[in-house]
């Protein structure tokens, strides 16, 4: 099978590789659940290229995440559940439904995106779902206000977009100060528990848990991404243990060799630069 530029050709490659008998036993063995963590990995390496602004990188992670889309409709179409078509089918009926602004009549792209209109138009696409699921006999499950934030997003993700979403009915902080004092509580809390007569693990990790959670608000209401921020810090420490790693080369020395005081003293060179 030669490679193509068509998107059927990736489509006739994932149904070879998931063919019993001819495909690929690993391809075979896998389902919805254990492909998933692979599907949230390319969703990061995509993020890492772009932040790496390699272009060549982002072309080729762009084809793995692809692949994650084609991989899920696959098994989806064995299933007779959808198949790729209809995932095509579906983002763009609804890209179009929610752009009434570009896509509509005359009057709808003179009159530009009201205000409200995203809200109103998510609602009807929500009562579509509710109806079609009737439809089908699928159980309805009532959702709670805050079940539209996925619990797969990564945990300080989820933070930000749960606390984002009980701010519009009014259940925040109206500035960062009272924040700051949460955290400074919630820090304090943690400390008690860490020297307490009978430290236990579990509220440990409540305290720690509260602490963070209090961290991701306070980004938010700072207009700062938890995720950029950490992220960059991420890079100093990289940046700076890697002037201990060559401190310790120019040294002739190794890493496990070296004292605490040495390596806090690479460190603080490195800061200063």
């Amino acid at each position: 099978m030669k490679p193509g530029r068509d998107i059927s050709r990736l489509i006739d490659i994932m149904a070879a590789l998931r063919t019993p008998g001819t495909g690929c036993p690993w391809d075979l063995e896998q389902d919805f659940s254990t492909i998933a963590p692979y599907t949230l990995e390319e969703a990061y390496e995509v993020t890492e290229a772009i932040r790496l602004d390699d272009m060549e990188n982002l072309r080729e992670e762009l084809g793995d995440l692809l692949l994650q889309v084609v991989y899920h409709a696959r098994m989806a179409e064995e299933g007779r559940h959808f198949d790729f078509a209809d995932v095509v089918e579906a983002i763009t009926q609804k890209m179009i439904r929610r752009h009434p602004h570009v896509f509509g009549d005359d009057k709808a792209r003179s009159a530009g995106m009201a205000k409200g209109m995203w809200d109103k138009i998510k609602a009807e696409e929500k009562a579509d779902r509710k109806a079609r699921r009737e439809a089908l006999g699928l159980p309805l499950k009532k959702k709670a206000y805050l079940d539209d934030v996925p619990a797969a997003f990564p945990a300080l993700v989820e933070a930000d977009k749960l606390q984002r979403k009980a701010s519009k009915v009014g259940f925040d902080w109206g500035d960062p100060v009272p924040v700051l004092a949460k955290i400074r509580e919630e820090a304090n809390e943690l400390e008690a528990e860490l020297t307490g007569d009978a430290p236990d693990r579990d509220r440990i990790e409540d305290e720690l848990g509260d602490t963070l959670f209090s961290l991701a608000n306070l980004a938010r209401h700072l207009n700062i991404d938890p995720e950029a921020a950490l992220r960059r810090t991420n890079g100093k420490f990289r940046q700076r243990f890697a002037a201990i790693e060559d401190h310790a080369d120019q040294s002739g020395t190794t890493l496990e060799a070296m004292t605490l005081a040495e390596m806090e003293a690479a460190w603080q060179a490195a800061k200063r630069k």
